[in-house]
């Protein structure tokens, strides 16, 4: 197995970096790619759905991503520990009505050894936005990289 650095334990700059590192593939929106930062077993609850192993997570993504249309995320660190980063995060979608949503939720993140996440927890509710209150319309610059985001 290919490790994933930065490894736990993690520090603040470590936790900074994979937050970061998430943000930066999820908004790719290649399930395969984000995938391969998950262990084969990897464990998922995310909303109502329970997502087991690599071959569910591409599946599940793959899904996510035909339904949530012009999907653009940001992630912050919300606190950390040995083996564990928790998330706050916000992305916007629309589906294919054209109905914009702001999608706002928290996860909480297990690692391995290794650095690939062998757990993730997300909740997460969806708000109706109309299309001129959008905030995120690409992956972030390096400029804007560590900067937060509104709570609303």
């Amino acid at each position: 197995m290919n490790a994933r650095p930065p490894l736990p334990p993690f520090d603040r700059e470590g936790a900074l970096q994979k937050v970061q590192g998430a943000e930066d593939a999820w908004n790719t929106r290649d399930p395969h790619r984000v995938a391969l930062a998950y262990t084969p077993d990897s464990v998922w609850r995310n909303r109502d759905t329970f997502v087991h192993g690599r071959e569910e997570i591409i599946t599940f993504l793959t899904g996510k991503w035909e339904r949530e249309l012009d999907y653009v995320l940001r992630k912050g660190l919300w606190a950390f520990g040995d083996d564990r980063i928790a998330v706050r995060f916000q992305y916007e979608w629309h589906d294919d009505s054209g109905t914009w949503f702001r999608s706002y939720g928290n996860e909480l993140w297990e690692f391995d050894a290794d650095g690939l996440m062998r757990r993730r927890e997300a909740s997460i509710n969806d708000v109706p936005i109309a299309e001129p209150d959008r905030r995120y319309f690409a992956a972030r610059t390096q400029a804007e990289r560590g900067q937060d985001f509104p709570l609303q």
